[in-house]
């Protein structure tokens, strides 16, 4: 369970969940059909040594194939992939990774000359990070800079102070983190990502179940399937925060942002690869795949 100012190392709480996208990033990566290709996830499950990730490394087939994260993260991976190559494309130099976890796209994407790639996490994952790319002699393709900053907290100093311009087009993203933040927090993060952003900036971010009775529902069936999941019996939903916030997609537009939403099936749809079986989904869960759940939002005027 959650609690006020708590921590975590690469192996524990919200830290762990890093560790299973990472896993999740290896299996897709040597699939014979890859969506993403991502060396270094490998590395990183290895080095941390966590049992049940290093049992799905060394055998994905202990996961049904049909599991839906499993399944997602190639699609999800690629989407926020294209996400910055398109920013890019568009002249876009400066990138804030936030919640960065084991996201290795600094050493990954191809980046314009003279790009600045910011990765904001806790201290105790970024330590982890940088030991293992620097026991891989890994060289980033861009200015890789690491922000160690709570985003509970003032985390736009310790950005500035490590170089980030305001006044430059921005690609932030927010993969895998709204669910992650009470309310207060997330409404605080976009307001000071808007604060920041000048006008051609870009935001990259996927939402999770709206509002505690989805949550509830949603935790309820998949508690049914854990044990043979990837997360085993420490499911990632537990550490989600259900509390209210503002609708992220609706609050942008009312500031200036065009924001594109797609939804779940139109992201597999989009990647050329089925859907999950999941014949016994509740209606009022499967509800929830119509809704913009992956999105991307661009600032029309600083």
């Amino acid at each position: 369970m959650r609690s006020d100012g708590d921590t975590w190392d690469i192996v524990s709480s919200v830290g762990r969940t890093a560790l299973g996208v990472a896993t999740f990033r290896a299996v897709e990566t040597e699939r014979r059909d890859p969506l993403i290709h991502d060396e270094f996830a490998r590395w990183f499950v290895e080095a941390a040594g966590e049992p049940r990730f290093a049992e799905i490394l060394t055998d994905p087939s202990v996961i049904d194939e049909q599991d839906f994260f499993l399944r997602m993260m190639g699609p999800r991976t690629r989407y926020f992939d294209d996400y910055f190559t398109d920013a890019a494309a568009h002249g876009v130099r400066q990138a804030v990774i936030l919640a960065a976890g084991l996201d290795a796209r600094a050493y990954r994407l191809d980046w314009l000359a003279g790009a600045t790639v910011f990765e904001i996490d806790r201290d105790t994952v970024l330590e982890f990070k940088n030991k293992v790319l620097g026991d891989h002699a890994a060289e980033p393709r861009a200015d890789r800079r690491t922000v160690a900053a709570d985003l509970r907290e003032n985390w736009p100093a310790t950005l500035t102070a490590a170089g980030f311009d305001a006044a430059t087009p921005t690609a932030w993203l927010a993969e895998g983190l709204l669910p992650y933040l009470p309310g207060v927090a997330q409404d605080s993060l976009f307001e000071r990502i808007d604060e920041l952003s000048a006008g051609g900036s870009r935001l990259g971010a996927h939402s999770g179940p709206a509002g505690p009775g989805d949550l509830q529902r949603f935790r309820t069936f998949i508690e049914a399937r854990m044990q043979a999941g990837p997360w085993g019996s420490d499911a990632p939903f537990d550490l989600w925060y259900d509390d209210a916030r503002a609708d992220p997609i609706d609050w942008l537009a009312e500031r200036g942002w065009t924001v594109r939403g797609i939804t779940v099936p139109e992201l597999f749809a989009s990647y050329d690869r089925p859907m999950p079986d999941m014949p016994d989904l509740p209606p009022e869960l499967a509800a929830l795949r119509n809704r913009a759940s992956f999105w991307t939002a661009e600032k029309q005027h600083g």
